[in-house]
């Protein structure tokens, strides 16, 4: 949700004081009815287990997985559009054999600029989100 205009605003701190742990997921979005599809890629090609979705949240599409310390959830929506710039950056031991993997599922491979540390590349999944996989190089 956009920040509220009208609210009132409070004064910039010197320094903020809360400090981020890490992520508890990252959300993507695919087409309303292409959970398989979804599944197929994810679960085959990325290497991802599905995992419950809690009932509390009701039946509304999409799916939630779950790879090492990383969960996904995947909200599907009727209006879709991929993401094409925003992403998901997840970081694998063996980015060569999840390139691999990625082209024999027919995903295109990008290869992105290099950062201090990291091999990375860019591929989208089955919609055209955008996601990043990286290893560390140091």
């Amino acid at each position: 949700m956009p920040p509220d205009s009208a609210a009132p605003r409070r004064a910039p701190s010197a320094r903020a004081s809360t400090e981020f742990l890490g992520f508890e997921h990252v959300q993507i979005v695919i087409p309303d009815g292409e959970e398989r599809r979804a599944r197929e890629f994810y679960v085959d090609v990325l290497g991802f287990t599905e995992i419950v979705r809690p009932e509390s949240l009701g039946g509304t599409g999409g799916g939630w997985f779950r790879n090492g310390a990383v969960q996904l959830h995947l909200g599907a929506a009727r209006d879709f559009h991929p993401a094409s710039k925003a992403h998901p950056a997840w970081i694998v031991p063996d980015l060569a054999d999840l390139v691999a993997r990625c082209e024999t599922a027919g995903r295109t491979i990008e290869s992105a600029v290099p950062l201090p540390g990291f091999e990375r590349v860019h591929v989208y999944d089955p919609f055209g989100n955008r996601l990043e996989l990286m290893e560390r190089t140091a």
